[in-house]
Formats: C-alpha cells, structure tokens, sequence
C-alpha cells in the first residue's frame, strides 16, 4: 500500500492536505464502529474457523498487542480474528469471551509458542480447542542451547587473546595470533560457525564443512550438543506416527538427561512439562508458522509507513487489509 503522502508527491499535491483528507473524509475512519475500544481491543468473531493460531507482536515503542489469526485467511482479508493490547491472560480472555460460547466451541485447534499465558487463553476461550506447541519454538531451544555452548568457548577465547597480547607488550614482542588451516583465529572460528551450528550438515558449504571440522575437532563439546539439537530436529521430520514420535522425543529426552549440559537439561525439562501438547503437533503437523508470517506482514506495514504515530489510526488501517 503507497502512502498518502508519497501519492500526493507523485501528482503534485501537497501530500500532507491530502493525507488529512483520507484519515477524515475519504477512508471512513470517522465513521469507524471500533474506533472508541480500537486502541485496547478489536474483535471479528466473523473470522474464525476451526484452526486459529496465537501470538503476540509489537506495534509502537515496544508495545505487545496479543493477536488470534484465521489460518484460513492466509494473511489476506478475514485473516485477523482478533487484537488485544498486552499479553496478560486475563484481558484477552475478557475480550476473547465477548464471542458467543458456540462460536469458540466450534474451534478445534490453536497453535501457539510455550508461553504459559497463552495456553491459559486457550484453555479459557476455547475449551474444546487442541493446543498445539509450535514445533519451530521446540527447536529453538535446542538451537539456543548449543549456541550458548559456542558463545561460552568464544569469550574464553577472546579472554585468552587480550592476555596473550599483554603479555606479548609487557615482554617487549609482537603478538601474532594463532590460526587455524583455513585462516580463523579461535575467536574468529567461534564467531564464523553460529550459522552453520543452525543447518543441518547436508545443508552446509564447503567452506562451513571445513569450518565444522575445525570447530569439533578443537571443541567437541560443541559437535555434541550441535548432534543433541539435530536429533531433535530427526524427531519431527521423520515421524509422522503421534504413538512412534511420542517414544523417540521420550528417548530424546533421556539422552541429553544423560549429558553434562546443563542447558539441554533445561530444554528437556521444558518439552517434559509441556509434552502432550508437543505431540500434538504430529496430529495434524500444525505450526505457528502462519502466525509468524502474519506478525512479519505487519511489522512490514509498520516499517512502511515509518513507525506507527497514531496507533488508531493504523490498526484501523489494519482491518482494512486483513480483518
């Protein structure tokens, strides 16, 4: 969508006249129905169907506004059920149950991260809805996990550095930095690898393959946990059965029970206490990715239109396009 201004501009007009004669006469916005709650709440019980997805997103200076996407509107019109201000529980419930019992009850799954909140909206606005963990959250763990082992050894390394150099200047020689076959010094090998640690090996250059080789044979701590985050990974793509993926994230579970990271216990604590509604991903291989997607048009919206000054204004803008 091209701004009023930048239209004006275009056809000689003073933009900022005819960006004011939009907002109050040509767009309706005055005429608005929820114009009065627009900046708490808006709501479309119209929009939904029988698979909805649950996120948050900022839309002004860091503001969270709570959103429940139609799947079936595939970011277009009637995608946007509804847009709540703040991500407390409570509130959403109170507008989310403005919606007549019947039409919550005839939602059958919602997909949505790990965050407690919003399970509990779940819960209490659509009691007869699935719940289903994002597996892309899942995994995300996993990854942050192994990055946090690549993160630990690179401030070592960086630490090792600065003393070697002082060393070097208080004895009264030139520090040369160590490297590796492929020209990395430690601090640059740790810094180079986060991405390939995100890819599967298949997926890797020949530059990151022999970088990995590197990085594991000088940090196998590393190659460890990269091989603990792929597993999990190898759970959702290669089961399709709910009964089988339920016994292979269970042994999952217990092999990085059994390692000497203190992060993938963590992670493995967090799938044990949200487990059934991981494994209702296999069901249906539900994700949040719409809602993902959803959340990354509007910040695009937002970004065009250089930030949001008047959030009524732009929400109302919103509905026009999605809602």
């Amino acid at each position: 969508m091209i701004s009023a201004s930048a239209v004006g501009k275009f056809y000689g007009v003073n933009g900022k006249n005819l960006q004011r004669q939009y907002k109050e006469t040509l767009s309706r916005y005055r005429v608005w129905e929820q114009q009065e709650h627009a900046e708490d709440w808006l709501l479309y019980p119209k929009n939904i169907s029988p698979n909805l997805a649950l996120d948050e997103t900022s839309l002004s200076n860091g503001e969270l506004y709570t959103i429940l996407s139609n799947k079936q509107g595939r970011g277009k019109k009637g995608s946007v059920v509804a847009m709540v201000k703040g991500v407390k529980s409570k509130d959403v419930i109170s507008i989310l149950n403005k919606i007549p019992l019947e039409v919550r009850e005839s939602v059958q799954e919602v997909t949505v991260d790990m965050a407690a909140n919003m399970r509990l909206i779940i819960q209490q606005s659509f009691p007869k809805a699935i719940k289903v963990i994002d597996r892309f959250h899942v995994q995300k763990l996993a990854y942050e996990a192994v990055q946090e082992i690549r993160i630990k050894y690179r401030w070592e390394a960086i630490d090792q550095e600065n003393n070697a150099i002082k060393e070097a200047r208080d004895n009264g020689y030139k520090y040369v930095s160590k490297v590796f076959s492929n020209g990395d010094s430690a601090k640059k090998l740790l810094a180079r690898s986060r991405y390939l640690l995100f890819k599967r090996k298949t997926k890797w250059t020949e530059k990151q393959k022999e970088r990995a080789e590197i990085l594991f044979e000088n940090y196998p701590d590393l190659e460890e946990a990269y091989e603990h985050a792929q597993n999990l990974s190898k759970v959702y793509d290669e089961n399709k059965n709910k009964d089988i993926a339920r016994t292979k994230l269970a042994l999952w579970i217990e092999e990085v029970r059994q390692s000497k990271f203190k992060s993938f216990n963590i992670v493995s604590n967090t799938i044990n206490n949200n487990y059934e509604e991981i494994l209702n991903y296999f069901d249906n291989r539900s994700t949040n990715a719409f809602a993902e997607s959803f959340n990354a048009k509007i910040k695009g919206f937002r970004t065009q239109f250089r930030g949001v000054r008047d959030i009524k204004f732009f929400l109302f803008r919103l509905e026009n396009l999605f809602a």
